[in-house]
């Protein structure tokens, strides 16, 4: 069975491969490996022509959404997809998603389909869909990651992401994995996934480490890359 709300604060660290390696030896005794294990994390960031969800979050506001469609290893016509709705509000993140088809999903986000099931997460998503008319995929964006999680809290999450790359075309989640890279393959991001606080155990350690927590967006970054130095170098109005 699939978790389809999220409620929590998603706290992240650019940290070197060096440091992971360690920072797993030091939380061995703590964590499990998540049922997920090692999984390769495609999406499909939804956007309108303008870019009005990213450009809006760039700018670093109180409330903040961007919608997509993820799959945990490559899809094929008949897979299982997951349509996610995320928000940022006052840094606690709030996270709807529904399993479809990655044939219902791709016409569902484009405005071109119904959601599968009437609940009240497909409820957001139309309502989204709507408010935002016109959205189309835009950015493919995918990583590797590994997932821990705590042997006394299975809702405190630890994950870590390599290979972080991304593309502007062949824009499906049956295609394989290539791009550009985010960040320097020395780096991994990490994310803290919690709805309270950071034990002491993994406070003291990550203070040893001198390892502090830094504001990172996969889409955004992304789109800096892909458009903005596009935009600075020709004077494109995107």
């Amino acid at each position: 069975m699939y978790q389809n709300v999220f409620k929590r604060y998603e706290l992240k660290y650019i940290i070197t491969k060096e440091q992971k390696r360690y920072l797993l030896d030091l939380c061995a005794p703590y964590i499990k490996a998540d049922k997920y294990g090692h999984s390769t994390v495609r999406n499909i960031y939804y956007d309108t022509d303008n870019y009005r969800l990213i450009r809006r979050s760039l700018e670093k506001p109180m409330y903040k959404e961007k919608i997509r469609l993820r799959s945990y290893s490559k899809a094929d016509e008949n897979g299982i997809v997951f349509a996610e709705l995320k928000k940022k509000y006052d840094s606690v993140v709030y996270k709807r998603r529904l399993a479809v088809s990655i044939e219902n999903g791709e016409k569902w986000l484009c405005g071109e389909g119904e959601s599968p099931v009437i609940n009240q997460i497909s409820k957001e998503i139309d309502y989204f869909i709507g408010y935002y008319q016109g959205l189309k995929p835009k950015v493919f964006l995918s990583y590797e990651r590994e997932a821990y999680y705590l042997n006394n809290d299975m809702n405190f999450r630890i994950t870590f992401d390599e290979n972080i790359l991304f593309r502007k075309d062949r824009l499906s989640l049956c295609e394989d994995v290539f791009g550009q890279a985010l960040i320097s393959s020395d780096f991994v991001l990490m994310e803290l996934k919690t709805a309270g606080g950071i034990p002491l155990w993994l406070t003291h350690i990550l203070s040893e480490q001198k390892i502090y927590k830094t504001a990172f967006s996969k889409y955004g970054n992304a789109y800096q890359k892909l458009y903005l130095t596009e935009k600075n170098k020709n004077g494109l109005n995107i």
